[in-house]
């Protein structure tokens, strides 16, 4: 007999209409539970005031329902639960939710944390599954069904004696191990003696204490408890699913797809072991669907920088949406084909967002293209190289000196062993074709008009200034013809293109030349405010590249 086997226990009946549902149509209830199940299973749990600047972050991204801790479990959880309290931090459209076991003390020290508050949901568990029954509790299924409900009934009545309308929800622990149907009948007799309503709705959560199936049998269990739920107007149906196998998310996604109506998990799934249903990703999967989420995760780096500084956790550079690398191209192909799909859209003013290997866009999420997305290395193309540049700093290379710079930078990268930051790019596009002066620099021009053009041009050479003059048909021209004269070599001008660096009459303007020579074509690029000026410094670069290329 094979040591590991099929855990779970499907339906007894066939539950899959989920499956004819192609996507979730609107968010569900977000409940945090970062200050429990988060909290509990780190190596060293947060502090109060680490867990109340922790609160203060949900509430900003916008959870309406936070469990904020299991107040029987110790001091500090207690004490976490009464500061909220007495220092009036929890809002007026937040609802703080606490955990207990279905147990009279545990319950009853619970109802001691909460005094005071207007707005809380009181969640109470019993293990329902069939390794529990047998292995932990010794219990029948009669016995489990009796701590369900007398826990319930305790709920119900110490609330009634504090004069408070308290919401209930209650989770049959390690569900996805428990058979349907019996989960049914003990979830239903929990609701029996709460006897909710539509004013004060109950919640069922379905826990994937453990999770132990691909994520399409969860959904089947929870269609099945969705289908036979009594008071399914009045009860609001939750899912909390770990990550056991890797697929909390999709698990999640399934079972609102299943009917589920509510979702408890984490940021970025911090959780015991592998960890809970990850809350951004969940959120942000349902947003490049088109769905509104009511979670605000538009400044992601700062939350990922919170939530790392409360845990002690490393965010993993590829966490979906919020890892360091998730939108960085690195491969020349990726990186033309993002170049190219901006610039799509800026030429065509597209609102759809479908730009190739983007899956949304970044900017949503509070980072930049030029940092963010095309990342230059020993792998990087021509294309993102040119994008990069032009994101960061308005340049437009030419296609063959995009090639030229590529290959520089290919070089640069592989020797250093590490990537190019922009600001290292546009050094090296300088120091490439910028500034690149070992033969001579080209002083004061005069020009003036006879039989066309004629220029006369100061050159300054190995410490030495000259002179020197020809004629052209137009400025440039003049300047290459008296250059030729004085250094006696033949080239031929291969590509002239300019652009304007900046907005406004005092725009600089940025000019790119080809020099071809002997064969082998060199580049230069030139800024100035006048465009004449700026076009020969170009050909300066390129004529320096080529004659000390020897």
């Amino acid at each position: 007999m094979a040591k590991y086997q099929r855990q779970f226990i499907l339906p007894p009946e066939r539950c899959m209409d989920w499956a004819e549902r192609s996507a979730v149509e609107r968010a569900p209830v977000w409940c945090s539970v970062d200050l429990r199940d988060g909290n509990q299973a780190l190596v060293e749990p947060m502090d109060l005031e680490t867990k109340l600047e922790f609160f203060s972050l949900l509430v900003r991204i916008g959870f309406k329902e936070i469990e904020v801790g299991f107040p029987a479990a110790s001091d500090t959880e207690y004490a976490f639960v009464r500061a909220l309290i007495e220092r009036d931090l929890i809002p007026a459209d937040v609802t703080i939710q606490v955990l207990t076991q279905a147990r009279e003390h545990i319950i009853r020290r619970t109802f001691e944390a909460i005094e005071g508050a207007e707005r809380v949901i009181v969640h109470v568990y019993n293990s329902t599954s069939v390794a529990q029954r047998e292995q932990v509790f010794c219990k029948s299924e009669e016995e489990i069904e009796r701590i369900a409900v007398d826990g319930a009934r305790l709920l119900k009545r110490l609330s009634d004696e504090a004069g408070k309308a308290y919401r209930f929800e209650y989770s049959p622990e390690s569900f996805t191990g428990t058979e349907p149907a019996y989960a049914a009948e003990v979830v239903n007799a929990v609701l029996d003696v709460w006897k909710p309503t539509a004013d004060r709705k109950a919640i069922v959560n379905l826990p994937a204490t453990v999770e132990n199936a691909m994520p399409h049998v969860y959904a089947q269990q929870v269609e099945y408890i969705a289908r036979h739920l009594k008071y399914r107007d009045a009860t609001v149906l939750s899912l909390h699913p770990h990550n056991d196998r890797g697929t909390g998310v999709a698990s999640a996604e399934f079972g609102l797809l299943a009917g589920a109506d509510r979702v408890e998990g984490t940021l970025f799934g911090n959780g015991e072991r592998t960890g809970n249903c990850d809350l951004v990703t969940l959120a942000m999967n349902m947003y490049s669907q088109g769905v509104e989420t009511g979670l605000d995760l538009s400044d992601m780096p700062r939350i990922r920088r919170l939530y790392e500084r409360f845990t002690g956790l490393a965010v993993s550079p590829r966490q979906p949406y919020a890892g360091d690398l998730v939108f960085a191209a690195f491969s020349g192909s990726h990186q033309d084909a993002i170049a190219k799909g901006m610039r799509f859209r800026e030429r065509t003013g597209r609102e759809v967002w479908d730009v190739p290997y983007l899956p949304i866009d970044p900017k949503d999420v509070g980072r930049e293209y030029e940092s963010d997305v095309i990342r230059i290395n020993s792998q990087s193309g021509k294309g993102g190289i040119g994008y990069v540049l032009e994101q960061a700093y308005g340049l437009k290379l030419p296609p063959r000196m995009r090639e030229a710079l590529s290959a520089a930078a290919k070089r640069r990268a592989d020797r250093l062993h590490k990537e190019l930051k922009p600001e290292e790019l546009y050094g090296l596009f300088r120091e490439t074709f910028l500034l690149p002066r070992p033969v001579f620099e080209v002083g004061e021009i005069r020009y003036r008009e006879e039989n066309g053009i004629v220029a006369t041009v100061e050159i300054a050479e190995g410490g030495k200034r000259s002179r020197t003059e020809a004629a052209g048909n137009g400025r440039v021209d003049a300047v290459s013809n008296a250059l030729k004269r004085h250094f006696g070599v033949a080239y031929v001008l291969t590509g002239y293109e300019q652009h304007a660096l900046s907005a406004g009459s005092s725009a600089e303007a940025i000019s790119f030349v080809g020099v071809e020579r002997e064969g082998k074509t060199y580049y230069g690029a030139g800024s100035h405010s006048d465009i004449t000026r700026a076009a020969v410094e170009a050909l300066v670069s390129a004529l320096n590249a080529a004659l000390s290329d020897r």
